[in-house]
């Protein structure tokens, strides 16, 4: 994309509105001092110096569209527990709205604690969570929530397996895009890609494409043969996100395929972790702001590019591209 299209690009994106739904998250970072290993097992001592609360998941994908200038609208299940409270508060800060989060007592809210050391090493890493399916009246509760997220430009599907996308919210969610009249994009977990019918754009990575494909990934025709087979068991358009192999775009939007190669964008790689929250999240707005698939995924490349080179999840501004 050249600079001209991506300033045009980022001027229309100003307050464009996107709805997310999925699983929200709270990462939850120690962050010390590592010299020693410990007498009592083989493991590094961690001196404590600092916590930090970000968003993760669904909320990550939020917080991205937010600072890239979108208006994110979000709706997701978290339980009645510390965690809950600190991520309705870690939301307000970011300036995105908590009224879309519908609350489980029988659950636990997301939670991954990482220790890290101060070279952003990761010592361990503890996640609190629970993943059955949404059932009954929080179900219920759920799909009215989603059901009061238009007005819309694109809908974000956000699965991280933690049991909230269900098939029902799969189709509540593809019935708020139709209603919208706008893509709906999905960052899949589930194995079988026709599960996420009604899909616009799905974006697995590497491993993910692999797994829904049935289909080695080790070059560019690899990537397409798996694109291809999950846009038959999908009718979705695919966009595989390869690492430093950069993007590989299945483009079947305008019923041709057009295929693009884009470049890993990423000139030094601190942390990966968030990174393909802030690709959907920016391929959304892109989308949204009438980009063809191919610029919004460059875009969404640029973005991700600025994220993978911080530390844990991190929200990607237009001044960092």
């Amino acid at each position: 994309m050249s600079p001209q299209n991506l300033s045009s690009l980022a001027t229309r994106i100003a307050h464009c509105p996107v709805a997310i739904i999925g699983d929200v998250m709270l990462d939850h970072f120690l962050i010390g001092h590592a010299d020693r290993i410990s007498p009592e097992a083989p493991v590094p001592i961690v001196r404590l110096e600092r916590e930090e609360f970000r968003l993760g998941g669904a909320a990550n994908v939020a917080a991205n569209v937010a600072s890239l200038g979108g208006a994110p609208r979000l709706a997701g299940v978290i339980g009645n527990d510390d965690a809950a409270a600190m991520l309705k508060t870690t939301l307000r800060a970011a300036g995105i709205s908590d009224a879309g989060l519908v609350t489980d007592a029988s659950r636990r809210t997301t939670e991954k604690l990482r220790a890290v050391t101060e070279r952003h090493l990761q010592v361990a890493r503890i996640d609190r969570e629970s993943s059955s399916p949404l059932v009954d009246d929080v179900l219920t509760r759920f799909l009215v929530a989603i059901g009061t997220l238009s007005p819309a430009k694109a809908v974000v599907l956000s699965d991280y397996a933690k049991g909230v996308v269900t098939e029902e919210v799969v189709a509540a969610a593809a019935a708020l895009a139709r209603a919208n009249h706008c893509p709906l994009l999905v960052d899949p977990k589930h194995p079988h890609a026709g599960y996420y019918h009604g899909a616009t754009v799905i974006t697995p990575n590497h491993r993910e494409a692999e797994t829904m494909s049935g289909h080695a990934i080790r070059s560019q025709d690899d990537a397409r043969k798996a694109a291809g087979l999950i846009h038959d068991a999908s009718g979705a358009s695919v966009l595989i996100t390869r690492g430093e192999h950069g993007m590989y775009v299945f483009d079947m939007m305008t019923g041709t395929l057009q295929e693009s190669l884009i470049p890993a964008a990423a000139r030094e790689v601190a942390d990966v972790t968030g990174a393909g929250d802030t690709v959907i999240a920016a391929l959304a707005l892109g989308l949204a702001a009438g980009g063809s698939l191919a610029d919004a995924a460059d875009f969404a490349n640029r973005a991700a590019g600025a994220a993978v080179s911080r530390f844990g999840t991190a929200a990607v501004a237009l001044s960092d591209l």
